[in-house]
């Protein structure tokens, strides 16, 4: 027959060597992992370096819209109800045209360096909202050209509006416009203009083939 002790001393081996085993195994798949983890950290922050210092061109700047209704503003065809015509508001269904003036301050005899023309349809039975479409023509120290906005106004509140094109040295930009009042008394109105606009990388390919 075989001692107890012996078999106590066999088994213990064996049970050594295979934690020994699962152990290996244990660190093998940790050290994996590690690397599999260090490999995709590594590659997340040379992407994003990437993108720092290869990223997208954009620039940033304020200008002032000024709208005085009969003069650079008109009704084209007036709304079916709601309030009525006034600084701020318009009937139901009023479609608008506009060429107005963009200055560097709220001041209208500051430098003008751009102008806003477009329209808008009174899309709020409120008479305060109204969908706009509208073409920018910039004459910036370092950029001239235009860009396209559309989207929803709110006549007396922050509105963004997407950029949906451009051209000159604004080709292929992307962004958006928030346009936000700032004088709704008298008969001019006064509106903030921030642009936030950016070139995708393609746009600088393309600007030199």
């Amino acid at each position: 027959m075989i001692n107890n002790k012996c078999v106590l001393v066999i088994f213990s081996s064996l049970l050594s060597d295979t934690a020994m085993a699962a152990l290996q195994a244990l660190a093998i798949l940790l050290f994996a992992l590690l690397s599999f983890e260090a490999t995709t950290t590594t590659s997340t922050s040379h992407h994003h370096h990437h993108h720092h210092k290869h990223g997208l061109k954009s620039l940033h700047f304020d200008l002032f819209q000024h709208e005085t209704i009969n003069k650079t503003g008109y009704i084209i065809v007036n709304g079916v109800t709601g309030p009525a015509v006034g600084q701020t508001t318009t009937p139901f269904g009023t479609l608008f045209a506009f060429e107005d003036p963009l200055t560097e301050t709220a001041n209208r005899s500051s430098k003008l360096v751009g102008i806003a023309e477009g329209t808008s349809i009174t899309s709020g039975l409120d008479g305060l909202r109204t969908i706009s479409i509208a073409k920018i023509t910039l004459r910036l120290k370092n950029h001239k050209g235009s860009i396209s906005i559309v989207g929803g106004t709110h006549n007396i509140k922050p509105s963004d509006h997407p950029v949906v094109g451009g051209t000159g040295d604004f080709l292929f930009v992307q962004g958006y416009v928030t346009s936000s009042p700032v004088d709704l008394e008298g008969i001019t109105v006064v509106y903030k203009i921030e642009f936030h606009l950016y070139w995708p990388p393609y746009a600088a390919q393309a600007s030199l083939s």
